[in-house]
């Protein structure tokens, strides 16, 4: 067919398609003729950010690009420059880097209820916060996160649900297995919660009572969590000298339960593990060959915060304070506690030294805050060794116990993990009101750090790396797609930083510091640190898991 045939036929074609138009009256047609010579109106955003470097969280390098936003959503990602006129408001991110909002999948959210606002996440640029961690997760689920959506938060929360928590209302603190009849009823509370929206299910397998449950009962609880598309987070059984054998239970609860893992802040903990993330992390590789989905989170600082009562021997805190003190009124028990106790300082969390131990916040004598079991031993008038520290640590147990920064991390051992592929970042930092006791200093400064030390001063990260690992990878886990992304579609959850001057402030000594360098966060369209001050907005939801979401990176 030649060239003047195939026009000959199109033509023809096209005439017969158009001819209807012929029979539309004048009017009609002078009205269709009109509106096609209008210009097209300009699509108008709520919010448009300009002039920033936006880094998107898959990893990629970072691009010039203007962003609009409408209502909750990002709607345009644009190379070419926004005009100005087109938005309602108008963030100038000239000389910022332009990111989606981090997402922490270890947070103590325990106080949401009265501090609601979120102000020592949110100034960190968290737009969105997993609580529940370490077995203490809410149940029943339904009625405690309709009390979170009442005082509307300041930014987007989800949940685990708690081992500990089910065990202790089936179990109380017994130290032995369950029986079919205690672990079926286990089963039907992670069901329900995962019903009502949990994302997974959490365990502290180190705390009380959840030292207690055997590996075949965490495994029968997980497969209800993975039935329902969650996923399982582990503080490990030991972190210490029994680090590996912890490693090891939890990639093994992950493969007979089919579930995805977390080991959650995982770190090294004491002088004579020093060095072995390097079997840890293999471990992890070698399981991931082998098909069990495991991944990391990590928060980037020397030393961990728990309770004081983890120097304790678990067996003897089985049947709570009275149990453990007529346990103490036997010599025999008396002097097997204090030698468990004397083990653990010199070998877990004591770190062999007094001044390694930190109380930051002790309700029954708040002039201890700060200070460490060096100075509450020398206090007494008591020689400062670790033998005569026992005692005094089992005092402080039964006098109400005490939180304690244990100064017990290596720092190869923090840039180790956290270079990892399968790390996330993740604060394990309890919300906190400036002023208000002695926190470790994750509570204010854990993105920012990464972004500050581990970034820009030391390189153990591209900032690329370390914003996927605050975003994408966390969302990705959690199976919240439209999370942690900056692109036309994702939630408009968003941070503006710095990546010249982004650093935290707060030290173990002066924890109680916003971070500097991010200038605004944004939850869900609406900016809640604006130019560096907070504001009144509290626009987050709350998350439940939808049906079948599981994330796999």
């Amino acid at each position: 067919m030649s060239d003047g045939g195939w026009g000959a036929r199109h033509s023809n074609v096209g005439a017969r398609v158009c001819s209807p138009m012929r029979h539309l009256p004048s009017a009609i047609l002078l009205a269709i003729a009109v509106l096609e010579a209008q210009p097209a109106v300009a699509q108008t955003y709520d919010l448009v950010i300009t002039g920033g470097m936006v880094i998107d969280g898959t990893g990629a390098p970072a691009y010039r690009a203007d962003v609009g936003i409408t209502g909750d959503r990002i709607t345009m990602v644009s190379r070419t420059p926004i005009d100005g006129a087109q938005g309602r408001r108008r963030i100038n991110a000239t000389g910022l880097i332009v990111a989606p909002g981090f997402i922490d999948l270890h947070a103590h959210l325990d106080p949401i209820l009265t501090m609601p606002d979120a102000e020592s996440h949110v100034r960190q640029g968290v737009t969105l916060a997993l609580g529940g961690p370490d077995g203490g997760g809410a149940n029943p689920m339904a009625p405690y996160l309709a009390r979170v959506e009442q005082q509307k938060p300041g930014l987007n929360v989800a949940f685990l649900t708690g081992h500990n928590t089910i065990r202790q209302a089936v179990m109380g603190t017994a130290n032995r297995a369950a029986t079919p009849q205690e672990l079926a009823r286990m089963q039907r509370m992670v069901a329900e919660a995962m019903g009502q929206g949990a994302f997974g299910l959490s365990t502290g397998l180190r705390y009380i009572p959840g030292f207690y449950a055997n590996t075949d009962e965490v495994v029968a609880l997980s497969q209800v969590a993975a039935d329902s598309g969650g996923i399982y987070t582990s503080h490990l059984r030991e972190e210490a000298l029994g680090l590996i054998g912890g490693v090891a239970e939890a990639l093994e609860i992950g493969r007979r339960a089919r579930i995805p893992v977390v080991l959650t802040h995982h770190k090294v903990v004491g002088q004579k593990m020093w060095g072995k993330s390097a079997v840890t992390l293999a471990m992890v590789d070698s399981a991931r060959r082998a098909g069990t989905d495991v991944m990391i989170d990590q928060y980037p600082y020397a030393a961990s915060h728990t309770g004081i009562d983890i120097l304790m021997p678990p067996w003897a805190m089985a049947g709570g304070d009275s149990a453990l003190r007529r346990r103490l009124e036997d010599p025999v028990l008396n002097d097997s506690i204090e030698k468990d106790v004397i083990d653990a300082l010199i070998n877990d969390r004591g770190g062999g030294d007094l001044k390694r131990v930190q109380f930051s916040r002790v309700s029954w004598d708040s002039t201890l805050n700060g200070k460490t079991l060096y100075d509450l031993v020398t206090r007494l008038n008591v020689e400062p060794t670790i033998e005569n520290a026992a005692p005094i640590v089992i005092d402080v147990v039964l006098k109400g116990g005490a939180r304690t920064i244990f100064h017990v991390l290596d720092e190869g051992d923090v840039k180790r993990i956290m270079a990892h592929p399968q790390t996330m970042i993740a604060s394990d930092g309890r919300l906190n009101r400036l002023g208000d006791a002695v926190p470790h200093p994750r509570a204010y400064g854990t993105f920012p750090r990464v972004l500050g030390k581990y970034v820009r001063e030391e390189k153990v990260l591209t900032l690329e790396q370390a914003v996927r690992k605050m975003t994408a990878m966390p969302a990705t886990r959690l199976g919240l797609a439209d999370h942690g992304c900056l692109r036309e579609g994702c939630v408009a959850d968003v941070a503006i930083f710095s990546a010249e001057r982004v650093r935290d402030v707060g030290t173990y000594a002066d924890p109680h510091h916003y971070p500097e360098g991010i200038p605004w966060v944004i939850v869900n369209g609406v900016p809640v640190v604006e130019n560096g001050a907070f504001g009144a907005a509290r626009p987050g939801k709350v998350l439940r898991r939808e049906p079948g979401k599981r994330g796999r990176p």
